[in-house]
C-alpha cells in the first residue's frame, strides 16, 4: 500500500514538473518587482522567448548576461520589457546590469 502510494506521488510530481517546461515557440514572462527576478530560474525548450517586463514603480533594469561578452538590454523603465529567444541548450546566468545583486538563470534543455 505504502509502495502504491509513493508511486502516486512520484507521479504526480513528475506530470506537475513537466508542465513547468516552456515549449519552443512559448513566450515566457519574468517579472522584475521588489528588486527581483520572478521567477529567479527557468526550464524551457530551445526556441522559447523569454519576456522581462519591469513591475517596478521607480527603478530601471537591463538584462545582462555576464557569460556572453557584452551581452546587456538597454535600460527598460517601469512598464517597459525587453525579450530574447534562446534557440541553444545550456545555462545562461543573468543578472541586472544596475543592480548585480539581482540575479537569475535561463536553462534551456532539449
Amino acid at each position: 500500500m505504502k509502495s502504491t502510494q509513493a508511486l502516486r506521488l512520484m507521479l504526480a510530481a513528475l506530470l506537475f514538473c513537466a508542465g513547468l517546461v516552456a515549449h519552443a515557440g512559448d513566450t515566457v514572462v519574468v517579472s522584475i518587482d521588489k528588486m527581483k527576478f520572478e521567477p529567479q530560474h527557468l526550464m524551457i525548450k530551445p526556441g522559447t522567448t523569454v519576456k522581462w517586463v519591469n513591475n517596478e514603480r521607480r527603478n530601471n533594469h537591463s538584462v545582462q548576461f555576464p557569460k556572453e561578452e557584452y551581452l546587456e538590454s538597454e535600460r527598460f523603465f517601469p512598464g517597459e520589457s525587453w525579450s530574447r529567444t534562446f534557440d541553444k541548450p545550456g545555462l545562461y546566468p543573468y543578472t541586472c546590469g544596475p543592480h548585480p545583486e539581482m540575479n537569475g538563470v535561463v536553462e534551456v534543455v532539449e
